[in-house]
């Protein structure tokens, strides 16, 4: 029997030599790998110490979108702040996936509406695409800390990836209806047998990351 995950802790965030009223922020990304739709990043405030986490908190990705949805609310209340902040398929294409990243990154930041600097901005992955580009405030002065598993492993990472999972879940299922022989509000804009028989016959929409390898094998300006 394969042996379950065990959930986040705040165990990551307390080897941060933080103080009393420091803020932390939790990030995480979704859609990265997908053919089509924006690239997400979720964020969670917490000021340290925080309440417990909610109950049944995890890794976006190893929860049911039903449990995904019902800890919203939760993270929320539980949050001193929280945002979702995203970059779109065209600015996928025109900046590279990093550039991309931070945008959206920056995004989040500024929709967290901080009345006070964080002092850690905790990053899932190993990659930082933010150091260099926090030389303005209030983030001038914050600690980028890349941490890979994150998003299993640390409690604000987990929340920041439910929260940017769920928003660009909704997001692809309302463009659905739009397109719906893409199978966008199942496959979310990800590869799957759906999105490449839709792409064989009607190439590629408005959604679409044309600066990707695989497109070189669509119709490109098909649907709009």
């Amino acid at each position: 029997m394969a042996r379950a995950t065990p959930p986040p802790t705040l165990d990551a965030e307390a080897s941060f030599a933080l103080q009393p009223g420091d803020v932390i922020v939790g990030l995480d990304e979704v859609g990265r790998g997908s053919w089509a739709g924006p690239l997400s990043v979720g964020a969670v405030a917490l000021r340290w110490p925080p309440q417990p986490q909610p109950d049944g908190l995890a890794d976006s990705k190893l929860l049911s979108p039903r449990r995904r949805e019902a800890l919203i609310e939760p993270i929320r209340r539980w949050a001193d702040a929280s945002s979702v902040g995203s970059a779109s398929n065209h600015e996928c294409d025109a900046l590279g996936m990093t550039e991309a990243t931070a945008l959206a990154i920056l995004r989040a930041l500024d929709a967290l509406h901080l009345e006070e600097p964080p002092t850690v901005l905790l990053l899932d992955g190993v990659v930082d695409p933010l150091t260099n580009r926090l030389d303005f405030a209030p983030y001038a002065g914050a600690r980028v800390i890349t941490m890979a598993g994150a998003d299993r492993t640390s409690a604000v990472v987990a929340a920041a990836s439910v929260l940017a999972k769920v928003t660009r879940d909704a997001a692809m299922v309302a463009l659905d209806a739009s397109f719906p022989a893409y199978g966008f509000s199942s496959n979310k804009g990800y590869p799957c047998a759906v999105h490449r028989m839709a792409l064989l016959g009607y190439g590629l929409t408005s959604l679409h990351r044309r600066s990707w390898r695989f497109t070189d094998e669509w119709v490109v300006g098909a649907p709009a």
